[in-house]
């Protein structure tokens, strides 16, 4: 119930004329997705966690689940049927591509977290910019990962679910031109 009072506050916030408005920019040559995973209760990942066992890390619970598939569904009022979708390999941020429902998604390490793990947030932005510097970006990419990495290439820290669409320019920079918020805490 909660989550269905977040969603109408947020649609409230952003009528859905708007929301379908900004999110088609993720259908236009030149522009990106990256979402932070949906709704996963607590900060970080326990100690001694592993990416080969969910039950070691933090996890989506239903509220969250419910969040990325309402996120699917607002991609497809605005026309995006289906998208490439990379994502970290964190279970929270494959579970919340799966559970969009708009396309294959396939592991991407450079979009993992580095949280704790600081000494190695300057090659792994390297490696991302240089993969998204290589991408056609000629039909929708949605990037599933996390805040830290989100903060880290825009400056902007992300909530929840939060997307950020991205314009790759001429020259090679990426611009953050909408943020969009799918759940308010």
């Amino acid at each position: 119930m909660r989550f269905v009072f977040s969603l109408v506050v947020a649609l409230i916030l952003f009528p859905a004329a708007t929301l379908a408005s900004d999110l088609s920019l993720a259908k236009e040559p030149g522009y990106f997705v990256m979402l932070r995973h949906a709704y996963a209760p607590g900060t970080g990942d326990p100690a001694n966690f592993s990416l080969n066992d969910c039950q070691t890390q933090r996890n989506l619970n239903a509220e969250g689940r419910d969040q990325a598939k309402t996120i699917g569904d607002l991609f497809r009022q605005a026309g995006v049927k289906s998208a490439d979708i990379y994502s970290s390999q964190w279970c929270r941020c494959m579970d919340t591509a799966w559970e969009m429902e708009l396309g294959d998604v396939r592991e991407l390490p450079p979009l993992n977290s580095f949280f704790g793990r600081y000494e190695r947030e300057a090659g792994q932005m390297k490696d991302l910019r240089d993969w998204l510097s290589k991408q056609p970006l000629q039909k929708p990419l949605i990037l599933v990962t996390h805040q830290v990495v989100m903060t880290s290439l825009t400056g902007v820290f992300p909530s929840s679910g939060e997307i950020f669409i991205l314009k790759r320019s001429e020259n090679g920079n990426l611009d953050l031109v909408k943020r969009i918020r799918t759940l308010e805490r």
